[in-house]
């Protein structure tokens, strides 16, 4: 009945288009009332508490440092540099789009801010060489849900404090499969574009590579520094965002000078809205996260489950497929904070590693950021390009199933996550 109750309400107050932050709290205050538990001044007590944690502060700096970056050039530069070294190969283009993707993931670790910044630098140019649009739509969207999984990530920080999982651990981890993920969409390009007779731009000069290396250097920097820091214990996530944050406020002001100190206050302003959405939401789910332990849902969902406990890999699968389905109808943040505080005891349970479990479970929300039809990516690349939802949607199929597939591998075979985040965690 609790189930019923939980699940009723959410549902019902979406159905009704009430904002997810609100419909999280009728959610709680349905369940407080089936509790018989209600209480005006637990439910505020709750929401203050959701959003009165240190390690949440990097959302607001890496927000923050997305925006400067995409402003003061880096995000530019990186591109620039993706261009020079592979833009004249055959399909370069889309080359360059994952190049820059996976470098632009590692510095600001937001979805909507890579797809945004690579649509309005890239799209144009891969129209105009020939490159079907809707293709390079889907491309340049499945490139960009990369951000959430290469660290720094917005997600994992989330995942982390709802999980109470080691967010440097979570980043470290992320490594790998993002890169794999890469390759994939590599693969896949590929594939699709083997038999176009398109004429790739001329190769660039030794000196023309070396000068875009040279303009970049100071943006490759950043996840140099983040990473090594990281590492070698120099600073947490938190104060990784606030350096990551002041580097690129220097470098966009002081070496590239292209952002102007009468910039500054739309920046901080779209920053502070940004984050303010995702505060909210936070602190709403914290709501329903502690009456969800009150009512002991987890050990219900635990039963439910109990034919998959005996076996890792069926369980997983079935999560996973679970999370796809709840990716294709909400948004990345309110899925890892209505799931988390369900599937966490379930994954305990049944013996698999909660840092293994957040990098697949933060894949798959960052692919339903391109799955119809909410799909926060998709719309904003078809904002951006200037194309139909249904073209974008078209042309971004046959990449999600190459990162699904990838997904899904990392179920199977563990190690490919487990072995290089023990790596590069020392």
């Amino acid at each position: 009945m609790t189930v019923a109750i939980f699940l009723g309400a959410l549902l019902g107050a979406m159905a009704l288009g009430i904002p997810i932050a609100f419909a999280l709290l009728a959610t709680g205050v349905a369940l407080m009332w089936h509790l018989d538990l209600f209480d005006a001044q637990i439910l505020a007590q709750n929401v203050v508490n959701g959003a009165d944690s240190f390690p949440l502060l990097a959302v607001p700096f890496f927000m923050l440092a997305g925006e400067i970056m995409n402003v003061g050039g880096l995000s530019r530069r990186i591109v620039d540099l993706a261009l020079a070294v592979i833009g004249h190969v055959k399909g370069g283009l889309g080359y360059v789009a994952i190049m820059a993707a996976v470098l632009l993931s590692a510095l600001s670790g937001s979805a909507v801010a890579d797809a945004a910044a690579l649509t309005a630098l890239l799209l144009p140019m891969m129209v105009k060489a020939g490159h079907d649009k809707a293709r390079s739509g889907g491309l340049i969207a499945a490139s960009g849900i990369i951000g959430p999984v290469i660290p720094p990530s917005i997600g994992f920080v989330i995942f982390g404090v709802a999980a109470n999982v080691s967010i440097t651990k979570l980043f470290l981890a992320g490594i790998f499969p993002g890169l794999l993920i890469g390759a994939s969409l590599w693969f896949t390009w590929w594939w699709l574009g083997r038999r176009e007779q398109i004429t790739p731009p001329p190769r660039k000069s030794r000196a023309e590579v070396l000068t875009a290396l040279r303009q970049s250097t100071w943006a490759l920097m950043l996840p140099v520094i983040i990473l090594v820091g990281l590492r070698a214990g120099v600073f947490t996530p938190t104060e990784a965002a606030v350096v990551a944050a002041v580097y690129a406020l220097f470098v966009s002001t002081v070496v590239y000078r292209e952002l102007k100190l009468s910039q500054l206050h739309a920046i901080f302003v779209t920053a502070a809205k940004t984050t303010s959405v995702i505060m909210l939401l936070i602190a709403a789910a914290m709501v329903s996260a502690w009456l969800i332990t009150v009512a002991d849902l987890p050990s219900k969902v635990i039963g439910l489950l109990e034919p998959f406990m005996g076996n890792p890999t069926l369980l997983l699968i079935a999560i996973m497929v679970l999370v796809m389905v709840v990716g294709t109808a909400m948004d990345m943040t309110p899925t890892i904070l209505i799931l988390t505080p369900v599937l966490m005891p379930v994954v305990k349970a049944a013996g698999i590693d909660p840092v293994y479990f957040g990098v697949l479970f933060i894949i798959n929300n960052s692919i339903g950021l391109i799955t119809p039809p909410v799909g926060t990516v998709l719309n904003v690349v078809a904002g951006v390009g200037r194309m139909k939802i249904d073209d974008v949607t078209k042309g971004v199929m046959p990449f999600m199933l190459a990162e699904l597939a990838v997904m899904f591998l990392m179920v199977l075979f563990p190690s490919l996550v487990t072995v290089p985040a023990k790596w590069f965690g020392g």
